[in-house]
């Protein structure tokens, strides 16, 4: 009996352990040439996936393991480039193909492809997602005045359009990076989208397609990238900047303020992020290590730092 409860407590307290076991501050890509800009986290399961700018591998890992594992090969089924990612409600993972024009759609759980389109314009950058909490996928083009969706019709078919021309409304095009991170209201009424040249944001009422420069009161956020939004806060990754933008932002979405910019040791040219568990996983792209005669510092990483 004594043997028993020595073995019962042992376990115990080797579970506590476990549970108690603190998570990684960043999580390794395998590769010399990653240079990643994309992530999607699966609620749920701890997963999370990263795509390569440089040849289009996605990585998976999990927030409990420090080191992620390429989950689809570079270059199969023709994604030699990628971008932003989501993961819908039925475990699908939606990735955009810069500037291959292409969208592709796996099947989290064996990698499967189900679905691949492509929007056959030579000047593009697919760049980011968002899926609203219908199901519905929309992706930004930074090189193209034009936001695309995907939808799912009734037998689970999925369909591609190019949904908005942003051509005379107030979100007009200039040289360089136009519309780039994208996220979703959690009502599913509007998109608020961040152009990067202009460090603008806007809003678009997904009923009426109507686009309005949302009122940052006189601020900007240049090189705006990925978005994260948890209610009506939302988090800008500003590349260039080396910066994490939170900004709170009224209940329509019209309007908002900057409430505090922060930095952190581990971030290099992050790119975009996402929120688990009180903590921001985001993605060191080192793109300004993407020239020639640069090295970029090993290993290519995703720091999870605290929610400011």
């Amino acid at each position: 009996m004594a043997a028993l409860v020595i073995a019962l407590a042992a376990l115990a307290w080797f579970a506590l352990g476990a549970a108690a076991a603190p998570r990684p501050s960043r999580y390794i890509l395998p590769g010399d040439m990653v240079f990643p800009e994309g992530i999607a986290y699966q609620q749920g399961t701890g997963n999370f996936y990263v795509s390569s700018n440089q040849d289009g591998t996605i990585f998976r890992g999990n927030v409990s393991e420090e080191v992620a594992s390429v989950f689809l090969p570079a270059g199969s089924d023709g994604r030699t480039t990628a971008t932003g990612m989501k993961v819908d409600g039925e475990g699908r993972l939606f990735i955009a193909g810069a500037s291959t024009g292409k969208i592709f759609v796996y099947d989290t759980a064996t990698g499967a492809l189900l679905s691949q389109f492509d929007n056959d314009l030579t000047t593009t950058f697919l760049n980011d997602i968002a899926i609203t909490n219908n199901g519905n996928a929309y992706v930004t083009d930074s090189f193209d005045p034009t936001l695309y969706r995907v939808t799912t019709d009734q037998q689970g078919q999925l369909h591609f359009q190019a949904w908005l021309d942003f051509t005379g409304t107030p979100c007009v095009d200039q040289p360089g990076f136009n519309a780039n991170g994208i996220v979703a209201s959690p009502d599913g009424r509007y998109l608020v989208i961040v152009q990067s040249n202009t460090g603008k944001l806007f809003r678009v009422e997904i009923a009426t397609q109507e686009v309005t420069e949302v009122n940052l009161g006189g601020a900007t956020v240049t090189n705006g990238d990925g978005l994260v939004l948890q209610g009506h806060t939302l988090y800008v990754v500003r590349n260039q900047n080396g910066l994490i933008v939170k900004v709170q932002m009224s209940g329509n979405f019209s309007s908002a303020r900057v409430v505090s910019s922060t930095g952190d040791p581990s971030l290099h040219f992050p790119t975009t992020a996402a929120r688990v568990n009180g903590r921001l996983l985001v993605v060191n792209s080192q793109f300004d290590k993407r020239c020639p005669g640069c090295v970029p510092d090993l290993p290519f990483t995703v720091s999870s730092i605290r929610v400011p």
